[in-house]
């Protein structure tokens, strides 16, 4: 999946910039985070696992979610996010 198919969702963005600001969180936390719903976020939460801009880790009944830092994908999806946040900002300012 191209880079610009991966943050055409608002939901997938939100759930780049919310890992990116803690190491590790579980889902449902991940959910409250972004404001939305747990099942939006396990299908975007397959997306980019399948493209390996996360990883997940099951402990019995709990997901834990993190980033994978060593993926280039990642930091540029990161980069581009990070961007258009400040954009954003210095808009409305």
């Amino acid at each position: 999946m191209k880079l610009e198919q991966i943050i055409a969702s608002r939901c997938r963005q939100k759930m780049l910039l919310a890992l990116s600001k803690v190491k590790r969180v579980h889902v449902t936390g991940l959910v409250r985070m972004i404001n939305s719903t747990y099942n939006q976020v396990k299908r975007n939460l397959e997306i980019l696992e399948e493209e390996e801009v996360v990883k997940t880790t099951h402990y019995a009944n709990m997901i834990m979610i993190e980033l994978c830092i060593d993926n280039p994908k990642t930091i540029k999806l990161l980069e581009a996010l990070r961007a258009v946040e400040a954009h954003v900002r210095n808009d409305e300012a």
